[in-house]
C-alpha cells in the first residue's frame, strides 16, 4: 500500500468511533421524525373522521317550558 493509503486508513480507523456515533444519532433521529409524521397523520384522520360523523348527526332541539319557574319566582 502506498503511503497516502495507509494514512487514510489511519485517519478513518481513529474517526470510526465518532462516525459510528452520528450514525446512530441521524438514525435515531430518521426514526423520531418518521414516528412523529405517522402520530400526525394517524391524529389528522382521526379529527377528519370525528368532523365527518359529527357533520352527519341529526341535532336534538329540546324545548322546556319555564313559565311555572317564572311565575313561581315572581309570586315570591
Amino acid at each position: 500500500m502506498s503511503q497516502a493509503k495507509v494514512d487514510r486508513y489511519k485517519e478513518h480507523k481513529k474517526n470510526r468511533q465518532k462516525e459510528m456515533k452520528q450514525a446512530k444519532q441521524r438514525a435515531l433521529l430518521a426514526k423520531v421524525i418518521g414516528g412523529l409524521a405517522a402520530a400526525a397523520v394517524v391524529v389528522w384522520l382521526g379529527y377528519s373522521g370525528y368532523s365527518l360523523y359529527q357533520s352527519n348527526v341529526e341535532i336534538e332541539t329540546v324545548t322546556v317550558n319555564t313559565s311555572g319557574i317564572t311565575d313561581y319566582t315572581s309570586g315570591l
